[in-house]
């Protein structure tokens, strides 16, 4: 081939396909992505340099998005975490087959974004939630980002557990997820309340399991499976083992006090709140359970939070990624441990005025506990639904549509939380009524959970 003759030809081609791919992009792909997937508040050309602009409008969308993904490992590695969501929304618009990059987005905004105090900012769950769902749309034939979603819904924010049961349910429709992963559903319905729909799946896993390891002939392939099987008959045994001792198998549904979850239990929850400084409160509460393992969530919020709920927020109510929470909203989550069925906490604020801008009038500090996600060991005297736990001041069954949680309010002024108005030189301090002075007297002893065993006296 005579290149002197051909090559005139080669780059006019090449030009004009160019220019199809650029005026492509222009006229109906931007526009389209402008409308349905784009950032309000960032622009396609604040992100991308002349040259990776050029290359992105002439078609080489997947090779830019790997560019600059490269680069966000370097903002990372520097810490500098808000840099790293424009690119994380750029390189998703470029490539929506990239499903790290949309994992490691979810994982970014849910869990990077803390105060000094290592709190989320939970102001961003929203966003991460709704980059799950966009993931999971442009991404519908593999399991992985439905299972992320699932994820984000089950460990951080761990609650409202029906979504968490919705997005593994998904997950595990299709064919490429890993038994393993398919496992977590089982612990989604638990804490949803679904125990029947637990059993039956360990139950199913099991059966699939078998057969998987009887079909393996390599040896690496068939010790997995086997590995598999194992670990689904013993969370099977286990899980059977737990629904006995704790009345699920009661055949007339009645309680009785042959179980370990009766009578209910009074866990005698009390609180008192201090306002020692602006923006940071000391936390007292007593919980009358003695074995550690109790964590009571701590939640300050506007009053008039949008989609705000009893200890909490609806953070599914969000479809749009956005980049920048709102700047005049405040939202806190903490925990109190408990030792020695009393905590006492700190809780500072003072140092994150862009994250607690305490820019309303009123807010609410909820405390609340609700024993479906909590240890193995607590549930085996409170129940998976927390049947064997009651409080004669503070057990609800409302704020969680029927769930047996401890709940209850406090209400505070914007001049109380900054120490201003009145409370210049008063402390403001909240107790519940049933609320005792003292302290924690730590023995050791009381903080033993005592198993029995073979080898006990």
């Amino acid at each position: 081939m005579r290149s002197d003759i051909n090559k005139p030809v080669w780059l006019g081609a090449c030009a004009a396909g160019i220019a199809v791919c650029a005026a492509l992009n222009q006229g109906v792909l931007h526009p389209l992505w402008v409308r349905n997937y784009a950032p309000k508040n960032l622009s396609v050309s604040s992100g991308l340099a002349p040259d990776q602009m050029l290359l992105a409008l002439a078609g080489f969308r997947e090779m830019v998005a790997s560019i600059l993904w490269v680069r966000a490992d370097t903002y990372f590695d520097q810490g500098n975490y808000d840099a790293v969501l424009p690119i994380i929304r750029m390189v998703t618009w470029l490539d929506p087959k990239q499903i790290d990059v949309y994992s490691t987005g979810m994982w970014h905004i849910g869990y990077n974004f803390t105060d000094e105090q290592s709190r989320s900012d939970r102001r961003y769950l929203p966003s991460a939630l709704a980059l799950g769902a966009e993931g999971a749309k442009n991404n519908s034939e593999t399991y992985e980002m439905y299972f992320e979603t699932g994820w984000m819904w089950f460990h951080k924010i761990n609650d409202q557990y029906d979504n968490a049961v919705t997005w593994f349910e998904k997950a595990s429709e299709k064919s490429d997820i890993p038994p393993a992963r398919r496992n977590m559903l089982s612990s989604a319905y638990q804490r949803a309340g679904q125990l029947d729909k637990a059993l039956k799946l360990y139950y199913d896993q099991l059966n699939k399991a078998e057969i998987s390891m009887k079909e393996q002939l390599d040896q690496v392939t068939a010790f997995t499976a086997r590995q598999q099987r194992d670990t689904v008959e013993k969370n099977l045994d286990v899980f059977l083992v737990r629904m006995s001792q704790r009345g699920n198998f009661n055949a007339d549904g009645t309680a009785t006090e042959l179980f370990d979850t009766q009578p209910p239990f009074d866990v005698g929850f009390s609180a008192e709140v201090s306002v020692i400084d602006a923006a940071v409160l000391r936390v007292r509460a007593t919980w009358n359970v003695r074995p550690v393992g109790t964590r009571i969530r701590v939640i300050l919020r506007d009053a008039d939070y949008p989609n705000g709920t009893d200890a909490g927020m609806d953070f599914g109510a969000s479809d749009s990624v956005n980049l920048d929470p709102p700047k005049n909203l405040t939202f806190m989550q903490d925990e109190l441990f408990i030792r020695n069925r009393r905590a006492d906490k700190k809780m500072d604020m003072s140092r994150d005025p862009t994250m607690y801008t305490f820019s309303k009038d009123k807010y609410y500090l909820d405390f609340y506990y609700n024993p479906r996600s909590a240890p193995p060991h607590i549930q085996d005297r409170f129940g998976f639904l927390g049947e064997g736990m009651t409080d004669k001041n503070y057990l609800n069954t409302t704020a969680r549509n029927g769930e047996r949680v401890i709940f209850h309010r406090m209400e505070l002024t914007r001049d109380m939380l900054k120490r201003e108005g009145e409370w210049i030189d008063k402390m403001p301090i909240l107790r519940t009524p049933n609320f005792i002075e003292g302290s924690s007297t730590r023995t050791g002893e009381e903080e033993l959970i005592k198993v029995p065993g073979l080898l006990n006296k």
